[in-house]
This record gives C-alpha cells, structure tokens and sequence, in this order.
C-alpha cells in the first residue's frame, strides 16, 4: 500500500512539473457598467485607465506597434 502511495505521489509530481509554461501573461478582467469586460495588463491599469473593477484574471496580450511606412521622396 506504501508503495502505491509514494508511485502515485512521484507520478502526479511528475506531471504537474514537467508542462510547458504558459506563454500569456495574466491580467485583470476589468467591467465597467454599460461596456463589455476588457482585459487590462494590471488592477492599477483597470482603475485608472478603464474606470472600472477588476473581477477575474484573464490572458492579458499587449496590442502589436503598428508598422511605420517610409515615404519616398519625389525628385523635382
């Protein structure tokens, strides 16, 4: 019966510690009454930024930067 115990022990063990990590961080699921949930980097970035209040964690993704176009110069 000990032996069952530590196997089983060693084999949860096992398969909680060898996972990937997660790739998204977590964030705060902000509301604000008459809007949908946004999800905000932080509690702080909900109050103040949002106005709102932070109810559930969520997978928070920072918005890409946008590309910027060189424009070509015309020969006059």
């Amino acid at each position: 019966m000990r032996k069952i115990l530590i196997l089983t022990g060693l084999l949860t063990g096992m398969a909680l510690f060898t996972g990937t990590p997660a790739k998204a961080d977590l964030g705060c699921g902000c509301v604000k009454l008459g809007s949908p949930m946004v999800c905000s980097a932080t509690v702080v970035d909900c109050n103040t930024k949002v106005g709102g209040v932070c109810l559930a964690p969520c997978d928070y993704q920072p918005p890409k930067k946008a590309k910027v176009h060189k424009k070509k110069k015309k020969d006059a």
